[in-house]
C-alpha cells in the first residue's frame, strides 16, 4: 500500500512540492531499500525503529501503512514524538485503542486522521450532493452488494473478520458519509463460505440503524467467484420521493414517483449531477491533501479520528453482533 501512498503524492504537483519523504521504516529494512530506489528516495533514512527515524529526520508527520495490529503502537509513538499521522484504515486494532489514539492526539495537539480513499472519489461525492439535493426527498434507505473474490495471499488470507475488517469498512464509512447520519445498531451474520481461500469471515450480511429512521443494509463476500461487482460496491438509495442506483463505476440512475394511474404510477427520470469540487475525486491525493490543509490552517481533516471512530465502530459492532448472534448498539 505504501507504493500508493507515494504514487498518490508524486501524481500530484501541489503534494510533490509540499511533501518530502525523509524517512522509511520497516521491520524488513530490505524491503524499504528497494521502495527507496523505486521511488527515487535515495536521500531517505531507513531504519527499523520509528522513534529512531523521527528523531533523526526531525520529521513533523507520518504516514501509517502498516497492518491493523501494528497500528496503535506506531500512530502513538508517532504522536508522542510530535508528528501529525495519517494512517492507513482501519484506525485501531479495537475501540479502546481508537478511543485511545483520539485521547493522545488531543493532549499532545497533533491531527491524527484515517485515508478513508473511498468516500473521496467521484461516485461517493455524487451521491452525498444528490442526497443533500432532496431530489428523491428524505432519505430512507441505503442498500449495497459488494461480491468479489480477490486472492490476495498474505495476511489477509489469515486475519479474522477479513472482509469486516480490511474491505467492509470502505463502504460503511462512505454510507454513513452519503447518509450524514450517526450509526444506532447493527444486526450482522459473517460465514466463511465454503469454497473461502480465507481462513475467517470472507462474507457477512449487516443490517445498520441510522439516526432520523434511515437504514442501511450490506451484502458481501471476497469469495464470491463469477458475475462480480464493483470494488465501490453497488448502491441504492431510497428516499420518500424516488431512488437512485449507481453501479460503482458509471453508471448513475435517478427516478421520482410519475403521474400514470393504476397501480404502479410510472416513473420521471432525474440527473444525477457530478461531483460539486473536482479536487475531493482524486482518491489517496484528495485525502492527503486534506490532511496537509488542515495541518497548514488548523481546522480538522474530514476524517479526523475523532468521527472516523463511528466507522470503526460500526466494523466492530458488526463483529460483536456476529459472535453473539444478538442486535449491537453502537455508543462511539
Amino acid at each position: 500500500m505504501s507504493k500508493g501512498w507515494l504514487r498518490a503524492i508524486a501524481s500530484n504537483p501541489v503534494l510533490a512540492d509540499s511533501i518530502a519523504i525523509v524517512g522509511l521504516v520497516d521491520l524488513n529494512r530490505e524491503t524499504a531499500e528497494n521502495l527507496a530506489a523505486e521511488f527515487g528516495l535515495e536521500g531517505a533514512v531507513i531504519g527499523s525503529d520509528l522513534s529512531d527515524v523521527i528523531a533523526a529526520t526531525k520529521a513533523d508527520l507520518v504516514f501509517d501503512i502498516v497492518i491493523p495490529s501494528a497500528r496503535y503502537d506506531v500512530v502513538s509513538t508517532a504522536l508522542t514524538a510530535g508528528c501529525h499521522v495519517l494512517s492507513e484504515k482501519p484506525m485501531a486494532a479495537s475501540l479502546a485503542e481508537g478511543a485511545a489514539l483520539i485521547d493522545l492526539a488531543a493532549e499532545t495537539g497533533r491531527i491524527h486522521a484515517v485515508i478513508q480513499n473511498r468516500r473521496f472519489i467521484s461516485g461517493i461525492r455524487r451521491l452525498r450532493r444528490f442526497v443533500e439535493s432532496g431530489a428523491i426527498g428524505e432519505l430512507t434507505g441505503i442498500h449495497c452488494d459488494f461480491f468479489l473474490a480477490p486472492h490476495f495471499g498474505g495476511f489477509r488470507d489469515e486475519m479474522d473478520n477479513v472482509l469486516l475488517l480490511d474491505m467492509a469498512i470502505h463502504t460503511f464509512d462512505a454510507a454513513r458519509y452519503v447518509a450524514d447520519k450517526k450509526p444506532l445498531a447493527v444486526y450482522c451474520v459473517e460465514r466463511n463460505p465454503k469454497g473461502s481461500w480465507y481462513r475467517h469471515g470472507a462474507s457477512a450480511n449487516a443490517i445498520f440503524e441510522f439516526s432520523d429512521d434511515v437504514v442501511f443494509t450490506y451484502r458481501g463476500s471476497w469469495c464470491a467467484e463469477g458475475e462480480r461487482t464493483s470494488w465501490e460496491s453497488q448502491w441504492r438509495l431510497v428516499g420518500s420521493k424516488g431512488m437512485l442506483t449507481w453501479d460503482g463505476e458509471e453508471g448513475f440512475k435517478a427516478a421520482i414517483a410519475g403521474e400514470e394511474p393504476g397501480l404502479l404510477r410510472g416513473v420521471t427520470c432525474v440527473n444525477v449531477p457530478g461531483p460539486e469540487r473536482d479536487g475531493e475525486t482524486h482518491g489517496h491525493a484528495s485525502v492527503i491533501a486534506e490532511f496537509i490543509a488542515a495541518i497548514r490552517s488548523g481546522k480538522q481533516p474530514e476524517t479526523v479520528n475523532s468521527d472516523n471512530i463511528r466507522s470503526l465502530a460500526m466494523v466492530f459492532g458488526a463483529i460483536e453482533s456476529a459472535k453473539s448472534g444478538r442486535r449491537i448498539e453502537i455508543s462511539a
